[in-house]
């Protein structure tokens, strides 16, 4: 079967071919991919090319498929996985596979690290590994960009688990946050920080009392909290407060003030800035967790910690990249219990609109951009669907469907598009 895919050559040399996928094999499955959501990592990969951990030494001559959160269905399934999954199942995957013997070793990752499979292709043929390390999920939930955004919600929800917490005297690691405590997400209107808001309002067995989300820049702030209210925060027994710092004297005191001057029990930083880690570390109360979220491009990023405050207040920080398989799996039950993860996403296009989008991922403003693989599509803002649909009544029936879903992507919209442009 001929699949059309953006491939990876180097260091900012993308592809958009179409090529012949071998036949599969008997512990392989072939599968369509109905959408990919590109992310920042996809940006860091195409631009660091083989300076990439993921990405094997040898794409100038077999090129990745790049693009690692998507959804699809199932086409063809091998013998050897037959009595699992069935055509026309839909699916999620798992990207970061961490085992041992893959193309580029223990990092290997769909969207990453294979000539065969990534998110920005029509079809693809899933390995053998993928299986049997449970990375294909099935989705039983409706439509098909949930499953993509399950990705980049397990990656928050990664993060919320590895936070760790002691008791004085003890050196055993309480994982998790702090239930009920203190939480402050900074820079944290971005897509991530988004998911991150959206997971701790809906998550049912754990939540802070307080949850401070801050950024720089205000329009973000106001589309958080309309999206993220405060109203249904506190129904949920959390005291949400969206808070921009950049007319503050002093950010550090004015946001510790918040929590009556104690400090916070977990600080997550979504942004990859020197004084943001710092004013993170500032924020911690006694035995408070800072988790480092923000990957950085730059090997050489660093940031000053008060070390008299590790030692005394047993301060700590961890870092996470990416969630495992059960956080994939914990996503998806919660797409599959309703919540939606439409609020990231503040672009569609076609899979025509991929190279230049991830080439110039830092640049696009707004959230996710959620990419449908078998259509032709400019990259667009849903914000300016009312606009172009003076023009072409697509766009007019996209802005119909959007503004009466609270202007955010939906169900309805993504059935309408495939419907019409398939």
């Amino acid at each position: 079967m001929k699949t059309k895919a953006i491939r990876l050559y180097g260091k900012k040399d993308l592809r958009l071919e179409e090529f012949e996928l071998p036949a599969i094999k008997e512990n392989e499955i072939l599968a369509k991919v109905i959408c990919d959501s590109i992310c920042m990592s996809s940006y860091k990969a195409a631009s660091q090319g083989t300076d990439h951990k993921r990405i094997p030494n040898d794409v100038a001559q077999n090129p990745i498929i790049i693009g690692h959160e998507f959804a699809g269905e199932l086409i063809e399934i091998g013998s050897k996985w037959q009595s699992q999954f069935k055509p026309g199942d839909k699916f999620s995957i798992q990207p970061a596979l961490n085992f041992a013997g893959g193309p580029v070793g223990v990092l290997s990752a769909p969207g990453y690290s294979y000539q065969f499979i990534g998110g920005d292709a029509t079809y693809v043929i899933i390995p053998n590994e993928v299986m049997e390390l449970g990375a294909l999920l099935p989705f039983s939930g409706a439509g098909f960009y949930p499953a993509s955004l399950a990705e980049p919600l397990s990656c928050v929800i990664g993060a919320m688990h590895a936070n760790y917490h002691i008791t004085p005297g003890s050196y055993i690691h309480n994982m998790e946050i702090v239930a009920g405590g203190k939480m402050a997400i900074l820079a944290g209107v971005g897509p991530m920080g988004l998911a991150a808001i959206n997971y701790v309002l809906n998550r049912g067995d754990r939540r802070p009392s307080l949850l401070v989300v801050t950024d720089i820049e205000q329009s973000r702030l106001d589309r958080a909290a309309s999206l993220y209210t405060v109203e249904f925060a506190a129904s949920r027994g959390i005291d949400l407060q969206y808070i921009n710092t950049s007319g503050f004297a002093d950010p550090v005191k004015s946001l510790k003030l918040l929590t009556g001057d104690t400090g916070y029990d977990d600080v997550f930083v979504f942004a990859p800035v020197t004084p943001v880690v710092e004013q993170a570390d500032a924020l911690l109360g006694f035995d408070g967790c800072l988790n480092f979220f923000a990957g950085p491009s730059n090997p050489e990023f660093s940031a000053k910690v008060n070390f008299y405050n590790v030692h005394y207040a047993y301060t700590h920080l961890v870092g996470t990249s990416g969630g495992n398989t059960d956080d994939m799996k914990e996503a998806i039950q919660l797409m599959s219990d309703g919540l939606d993860p439409a609020g990231l996403v503040t672009h569609i296009g076609g899979l025509n609109a991929v190279i230049d989008a991830t080439l110039h991922l830092p640049e696009i403003p707004g959230g996710k951009k959620l990419i449908y693989n078998h259509i032709e599509m400019p990259l667009t803002p849903i914000t300016d669907f009312a606009e172009k649909g003076k023009s072409d009544p697509l766009f007019a029936e996209l802005d119909r469907l959007c503004q009466k879903h609270n202007g955010l992507w939906n169900l309805e919209a993504e059935r309408y598009l495939l419907k019409t442009i398939s």
